[in-house]
């Protein structure tokens, strides 16, 4: 972001404090129409304002030779009053010639920024670029309840071209949730769906090899497998044939027919993890299962079909029904959200098998923060899972070109981050355990293998896990070697190494501690 930006501070009646929200009560609002509007965003040579049909709108212009940084514009929005609110944000968009940045979450940006002692976030729709006549951008927030001020910034980040806005609007679309229950005095066990005092493992490798089955068990002693049914990951608008979906489902069964053969020889449990679910995910990166009913129905037959041909396994752990539900905008009428959707093929399942666990996971790419908002659901048999990679500037450190040299513990944005940071982020998800009295499953965590303190990272998440109870699984196993526990530090090292690594040392460390999950 430019060191010269500056802010300007809304004052609005919609923002008087003092007043309790509503769900549709609008927080902000404006079309550009009057020099108040205007002149509440802070000046820039590369935005102006232009005569449109119907009114005014913003244009921003970035010639190729200034799209390295951020091209924005902003004003302050002061959202106390709005602390736990779901918010919903909205605004009118063109744009010709913008060029494609290297991450999706760049590019056009119609974007809340805040920063509160217990979370920094940026957010808008991904994957905007390209040449488009107006359309709507919209994404959704759970506000903390610790914010206050927030930045609202329109305009183009590392990219080029024009693109503009109009219409833009705030509203709450959630009040927030009730505060949970107190936790049970003495509770029965949870229900976990095995009998081991723990499950640790790994995530799948990239294909089936028994060896790598028989190493894992017999060499690391780990007892559980995340087993990936993956493909074209990430990428927008892929899985969208549903016949060639199927026929590649099909071939995915039979590998996992022998998968299942291994595991149960070597005393390893699987998750079944339908990481690819029909329909991809759409350009704002948001899974097409939760916005057009013929992807979600077909979901739930996947499922139907996945139930039928693996109920009964001795080595099926569960079925884990979708990989980091993304959800940043309103369902369409009629097509269930990420949770529906879940528990409708969970529903699904249960008239075919009724006891093999199910798991459950929250929004926002199955994040802690995501179980703010997540509802126990009416199922039996259900386990919650949670993905742990933050701070993702240091876990992602190198990905996607992004910078380097980010040291664990140490502060990150001025944050110091440490053991008792993380704890700080698993905090909803211990609240929900405690509240609800369910397993927690930790599917994926990890640390780049370059991160300068990745085993530090490791051993703190895992100690916490296992403070918790936690079953856990590591990303990944003999899959991309950035997350591999085989190879050193050195990024331009593509082997193994033959002295295990100080990451390797941690993993295997909890991993002795398993009891094999026997035939």
């Amino acid at each position: 972001m430019p060191a010269a930006l500056l802010f300007y501070t809304l004052t609005a009646t919609a923002l008087t404090a003092g007043e309790v929200p509503v769900v549709g009560e609008v927080v902000f609002e404006s079309g550009f129409e009057t020099a108040a509007q205007r002149e509440a965003w802070n000046q820039a040579p590369f935005a102006a304002w232009e005569a449109a049909a119907g009114g005014t709108v913003l244009a921003v212009t970035v010639p190729p030779e200034r799209a390295g940084g951020g091209n924005l514009i902003g004003l302050k929005l002061d959202l106390a009053k709005y602390r736990g609110c779901q918010l919903l944000l909205s605004a009118r968009a063109r744009a010709e010639g913008v060029t494609k940045p290297t991450a999706n979450y760049l590019g056009v940006k119609y974007m809340l920024h805040f920063q509160t002692p217990s979370q920094q976030y940026w957010g808008n729709q991904n994957d905007v670029h390209g040449t488009f006549d107006w359309r709507d951008l919209k994404f959704t927030v759970t506000l903390p309840t610790d914010i206050g001020a927030a930045d609202l910034n329109l305009g183009l980040q590392a990219c080029s071209g024009r693109v503009w806005f109009d219409d833009l609007k705030i509203v709450v679309a959630k009040l927030p949730r009730p505060p949970r229950p107190a936790p049970q005095p003495n509770p029965p066990p949870a229900f976990k769906g095995h009998n081991l005092p723990r499950l640790r493992g790994v995530m799948s490798p990239n294909a089936f090899k028994a060896e790598d089955l028989r190493f894992l068990a017999e060499e690391w002693n780990a007892n559980a497998i995340r087993w990936q049914l993956t493909r074209n990951w990430g990428v927008a608008g892929t899985d969208r044939d549903l016949d060639e979906y199927d026929r590649w489902i099909t071939a995915e069964m039979a590998d996992l027919d022998q998968v299942l053969a291994a595991a149960q020889r070597y005393g390893i449990k699987v998750v079944i993890d339908l990481h690819s679910p029909p329909g991809g995910r759409l350009p704002g990166m948001d899974l097409a299962i939760f916005h057009e009913a013929r992807y979600q129905d077909h979901f739930v037959k996947v499922w139907q079909r996945l139930a039928a041909h693996f109920k009964g396994h001795p080595a099926v752990w569960g079925y884990d029904l979708v990989n980091e539900p993304t959800q940043t905008e309103p369902s369409r009428e009629g097509v269930g959200d990420y949770l529906s959707a879940q528990v409708r093929a969970a529903r699904a399942i249960r008239e075919i098998d009724p006891t093999t666990p199910i798991f459950i996971e929250s929004n926002q790419w199955d994040s802690a923060e995501g179980f703010k908002d997540l509802d126990p659901v009416d199922l039996t048999n259900v386990i919650y899972q949670v993905h742990m990679y933050v701070p993702g500037e240091f876990t992602h450190q190198g990905v996607h070109g992004s910078k380097t040299g980010v040291v664990y513990p140490g502060p990150i944005h001025g944050v110091e981050w440490n053991k008792e940071r993380l704890r700080g982020v698993l905090a909803p998800v211990r609240e929900f355990q405690l509240a609800y009295n369910v397993h927690i499953y930790v599917g994926e965590f990890s640390a780049i293998r370059w991160g300068p303190g990745a085993a530090a990272y490791l051993r703190d998440c895992l100690e916490l896990f296992e403070e918790y109870g936690w079953d856990w699984t590591y990303h990944a196993y003999r899959e991309w070697d950035g997350w591999s526990l085989e190879h050193g530090s050195d990024p331009e090292d593509h082997a193994p190494t033959r002295e295990p690594s100080d990451r390797l040392q941690v993993v295997r460390g909890w991993f002795a501690k398993n009891r094999r999950a026997l035939p």
